[in-house]
C-alpha cells in the first residue's frame, strides 16, 4: 500500500497525459481557501444583501456562515476517504453510480463557477474600476480580464497559488481598513445603530422570511470556494491531513470577517444606498469619517474581485482534468501542457464558456445563478456522504457527525428552493445551463456509442 508521503510526491492518474504537480502545502491551501471564499462575494454583493433584507444584512451572513460550516465537513470527510481532483462529481459517482447524474452534478458546479467567475469579471468592470476611468466599455474589461487570468493559469499552478496568496492577503487589508473604519466610527460615536435591526420587509410573516432568505441565498454566494479547494487534491502535498484543518478555518476566518463588515456596512451607510452600487464598501469608506483615498480601495477591490475569478478559473479546468480522467468527459480536456503541468485544454474551454457568460447578466444575477447551482450540488453531496458511509477505505480521515449532512442537505434545498425569493431570471438562466449539460451528455454519448467504446465510471477507478 502507498504511504501518505509518497502519495504526497506525485499522483499519476489512470488516462491522463501525465501527473500533475503537488506544489501545495498546508499554509498555501489555508490560504487558497480563505482567498477563494473572500473576494467578490463581499466586495460586490453586499449591497445587494442589502436590497432584499434591510439594515439587518448582517443575519443572512450569519445564516450563509452556519450553512457553508455543515457543507463544508461533508466536503472534508470525502476529500480524506477521495483526495482526487474530481470533487463533487466523483463523490455523486460513487455515491449513486448513475453516470448521468454524475456528468449533470459536474456541469452544475463547472457551470457555478464560470458564473462565478463572471460575477467577478462584471464586479472587476463595475463602480471600483469605474474610480479610475470610464472610457472603456465594462464587457470589453470583463473580456480582457478573464483572458489574462487564463494565460496566469497556463503559466503553472505554483505561479498561479502564489499570485492568489498575494492578492489573498491584499483583500484582507482591505476588509481589515472597512473593520478599522467600522472600530473608528463606534468610538466617534458615529453611524446609526438602529439600522442592524431593520428589515426591508414589512410584518413578522411569510414576507419577513422569505426576504430573509432570499437574502441569505444572494448572500451565500460570498462563501462557496471552500468546495473549489478539493479539486486542488491532486496538486496538495498530504492532502488527508492537510484539507481538514485548510477548510474548516477558512471557512471559520471568512465567517467573521463577513458578518463583522456587514455589521459596519450597515451601521455606516443606508441600506438603499449599498443596494445601488456595485462597489458597495467604496460607499462605506467614503461614509466611514476617515480620510482614507477612495482610488486606493478601489484599487484594493480590483485585487479582491481578480482572485476570485482566478481561483474560480483555476478550479474549473482542475475539474475538467478530473472528469477527463475519470472517464466523464472527453480524454482531451485531461491534456496537460508539456514543461508547465497545466490543463491546457481545460483552461482554455472554461475561459470562453467564461467570457461567454459575462454577456448574460449582471453581477446580481450571476451571482445568485452561482448560489443556486451550487445549493443544489451541496445538497447532493451532503445525501452522498451519509450513502458513502458503507465504503470502507483503508486509511484514517476525517468523519463528520451524521447530524451534519443531514442538516446541511435541508437548508440547501431550503435556500435552492422558491422560498428564497429569488428573481426568475436565475431559474431560467439555470435551466439553459442543464439543457446544454443534457444536449452535452446526449453528443457525447452518441460519439461514444458510435466508436464502441463504453464509458468508464469513477466507481471503477
Amino acid at each position: 500500500m502507498t504511504t501518505a508521503s509518497e502519495t504526497a510526491r506525485t499522483t499519476e492518474v489512470p488516462g491522463g497525459d501525465g501527473p500533475l504537480k503537488r506544489a501545495i502545502g498546508p499554509k498555501l491551501l489555508i490560504l487558497f481557501v480563505i482567498g477563494d471564499i473572500l473576494g467578490t462575494g463581499i466586495y460586490a454583493t453586499t449591497g445587494k444583501v442589502a436590497g432584499k433584507v434591510g439594515g439587518a444584512l448582517w443575519l443572512p451572513f450569519l445564516i450563509g456562515f452556519i450553512v457553508a460550516v455543515l457543507t463544508a465537513a461533508s466536503y472534508v470527510e470525502l476529500v480524506g476517504k477521495y483526495p482526487k481532483a474530481a470533487g463533487a462529481a466523483l463523490y455523486t459517482q460513487k455515491a449513486f453510480k448513475v453516470p448521468f447524474v454524475t456528468f449533470i452534478v459536474a456541469f452544475l458546479v463547472m457551470c457555478s463557477g464560470l458564473a462565478s467567475a463572471s460575477a467577478a469579471a462584471r464586479a472587476f468592470s463595475g463602480d471600483y474600476f469605474l474610480e479610475f476611468t470610464d472610457a472603456v466599455p465594462a464587457t470589453l474589461i470583463a473580456i480582457l480580464f478573464i483572458l489574462a487570468l487564463a494565460a496566469l493559469n497556463l503559466r503553472g499552478v505554483s505561479e498561479s497559488v502564489k499570485a492568489n496568496v498575494v492578492l489573498t492577503i491584499v483583500e484582507l487589508s482591505g476588509l481589515a481598513i472597512i473593520l478599522g473604519i467600522g472600530a473608528w466610527a463606534v468610538f466617534s460615536g458615529d453611524g446609526e445603530a438602529s439600522r442592524l435591526t431593520e428589515f426591508e420587509a414589512s410584518g413578522t410573516g411569510y414576507a419577513l422570511i422569505t426576504s430573509v432568505l432570499g437574502a441569505t441565498a444572494l448572500g451565500f454566494f460570498a462563501f462557496v470556494g471552500f468546495e473549489d479547494s478539493v479539486n486542488m487534491a491532486e496538486e496538495t502535498k498530504d492532502p488527508i491531513r492537510t484539507f481538514p484543518r485548510a477548510i474548516f478555518i477558512g471557512v471559520a476566518v471568512t465567517g467573521t470577517i463577513y458578518v463583522l463588515v456587514a455589521l459596519v456596512s450597515s451601521l455606516l451607510v443606508d441600506h438603499r444606498t449599498l443596494a445601488g452600487s456595485s462597489g458597495p464598501l467604496l460607499e462605506v469608506v467614503k461614509a466611514g469619517g476617515v480620510d482614507f483615498p477612495p482610488k486606493l480601495f478601489a484599487l484594493i477591490a480590483l485585487f479582491a474581485v481578480t482572485n476570485s475569478a482566478l481561483i474560480n478559473i483555476m478550479m474549473a479546468s482542475r475539474l475538467c482534468y478530473g472528469l477527463a480522467n475519470e472517464g466523464i468527459l472527453p480524454r482531451a480536456m485531461g491534456k496537460v501542457l508539456p514543461g508547465r503541468c497545466t490543463p491546457v485544454v481545460g483552461i482554455v474551454f472554461v475561459s470562453v464558456l467564461a467570457i461567454g457568460l459575462v454577456t448574460t447578466g449582471e453581477i446580481e444575477g450571476l451571482s445568485d445563478t452561482t448560489a443556486f447551482l451550487l445549493l443544489c450540488v451541496f445538497a447532493v453531496v451532503n445525501v452522498a456522504v451519509l450513502v458513502l458511509r458503507r465504503d470502507r477505505v483503508a486509511h484514517k480521515h476525517f468523519r463528520t457527525p451524521t447530524a451534519l449532512p443531514v442538516l446541511g442537505a435541508v437548508t440547501a434545498l431550503v435556500l435552492a428552493s422558491p422560498l428564497a425569493d429569488r428573481d426568475a431570471e436565475v431559474y431560467i438562466r439555470a435551466g439553459v445551463l442543464l439543457a446544454i449539460g443534457i444536449a452535452l451528455w446526449a453528443v457525447n454519448k452518441a460519439v461514444l456509442k458510435a466508436r464502441g467504446e463504453s464509458s468508464p465510471t469513477t466507481a471503477d477507478r
